[in-house]
């Protein structure tokens, strides 16, 4: 095999791997494969450098193989620390936990799982164990993990799920074959109150789970008064609202979007940037609601186990990358944001110049273009006003320049604070080139 080309590796692999390749999502065209990173950079196997915006899905806030968080890992295989015990408690677990807690304001109480799609489904179950009800509320275009339940509705056409209603829900489309039937889930749009009163006047519902601001989908931010909203309606209508934060928790603030809006959810689910790229994910929120994990009557405990949850290296690494945060809060978010802010002008200013339609959604380092006049508020603003195609093309002639743009239409880009200024620039003269080359 020629390791030296993503071609070949993915012949040697697809002997072995459907696909070749562990994630579907992870597949690409053009191929290539990645052989190193570091801070905002990737290498591929012909040696060529990538600014990387992909950031691995965005876990790498402070970019690939961060110093400090790597040696904190490695000291617990090497320096003879906690390894997985499988019984008992861990000084490790309750370090974190504690930090956490003391940081993070939506967060009285957390428990520690290894992925965002496992974080989810216990939220959910959670959810159901407190109010003693069944049905869920999702958000069209919203990802929330891969589990049966939640794996529906992420990206689909008008004809999958018909135009805008409101008040109103959607068809439930599963993301693939294999997913069970599901009457239990309810699709509505992002930013769309009426339609929460419309389904939980129909259906006993548990939970109603969002991203605060969807980021499946590029960047796509709450109306004002949406989140709000959602409060009140959880208050009133008895259900327990849950965040996602697994992209937004800790990468726009230390306390996540929850902190920046002010919403406080019932449960908040974390993942990605709480550990800088190594697997954790957290469930956290109000105390009452997660001490029914431990609840005195076992008929009205949710089900929480794990051989991995809280595994040493992992939670070493994210209690390294919480004490950074919390230490250099103060000039890393406003940095960040400077960073973003010049990125997105400039995006918008080569747009104008060029008399193309378009225009940018950021929230902090998280950014994307829409090829349409104004930022989408939900799913079928994006489905009816943007050019797939064109978008696609963009981020090929990106990745041709040396800036990775992970070539599928609308998919945010994320910043690091690995980045420079002089990244920024040179971003910007590649971009404005790769615009020329697809709109001669």
């Amino acid at each position: 095999m020629d390791k030296s080309q993503p071609e070949s590796i993915l012949e040697h692999n697809r002997r072995y791997i459907p696909g070749g390749i562990s994630s579907v999502n992870r597949a690409i065209d053009p191929p290539i494969a990645f052989v190193r990173g570091q801070g905002a950079y990737l290498w591929d196997t012909d040696g060529k450098r990538y600014i990387d915006y992909h950031a691995g899905f965005a876990p790498y806030f402070l970019g690939h193989n961060f110093a400090p968080i790597n040696q904190a890992a490695a000291a617990q295989l090497t320096g003879g620390g906690e390894s997985l015990f499988g019984a008992g408690p861990s000084t490790l677990e309750g370090e974190l936990a504690e930090l956490i807690v003391t940081h993070v304001p939506a967060v009285e109480k957390c428990t520690l799982l290894n992925t965002g799609s496992e974080a989810t489904s216990l939220a959910i179950r959670m959810a159901r164990a407190v109010t003693g009800r069944s049905h869920v509320i999702v958000m069209q275009g919203g990802y929330n993990g891969n589990h049966d339940e939640l794996a529906c509705n992420v990206f689909n056409t008008i004809a999958d799920i018909g135009p805008r209603v409101s008040p109103g829900e959607y068809p439930i489309r599963p993301l693939g074959a294999g997913t069970a039937p599901n009457n239990l889930v309810h699709a509505i749009n992002y930013n769309d109150l009426e339609s929460v009163r419309y389904v939980c006047k129909r259906h006993p519902v548990a939970a109603l789970i969002t991203e605060p601001l969807l980021q499946n989908i590029g960047v796509v931010k709450p109306k004002p008064g949406f989140l709000e909203g959602l409060r009140k309606l959880a208050d009133e209508l008895g259900f327990l609202l849950i965040f996602d934060e697994v992209k937004t928790g800790f990468r726009h603030a230390l306390g996540g979007y929850s902190e920046i809006s002010g919403v406080r959810p019932d449960l908040v689910v974390y993942g990605k940037a709480v550990a800088n790229g190594f697997p954790l994910a957290v469930v956290g929120g109000k105390a009452e609601y997660m001490d029914y994990i431990v609840h005195a009557d076992p008929a009205k405990r949710p089900f929480v186990a794990g051989t991995y949850n809280g595994h040493p290296v992992a939670v070493a690494a994210a209690i390294a990358t919480v004490r950074h945060l919390v230490q250099h809060k103060q000039s890393l978010y406003p940095e960040i944001e400077k960073m973003g802010r010049a990125i997105e002008a400039g995006i918008t200013n080569i747009f104008h110049r060029k008399g193309i339609t378009a225009c940018v959604a950021r929230q902090g380092s998280a950014f994307s273009y829409y090829l349409m006049p104004n930022p989408p508020a939900d799913l079928h603003d994006i489905i009816e006003g943007h050019d797939f195609a064109k978008d696609v093309a963009l981020r090929r002639a990106l990745i041709e320049r040396g800036v990775f743009f992970v070539p599928i239409a609308t998919k945010q880009c994320s910043l690091s604070t690995a980045h420079t200024a002089e990244d920024v620039a040179f971003t910007l003269e590649q971009f404005e080139a790769a615009v020329d080359s697809v709109w001669a």
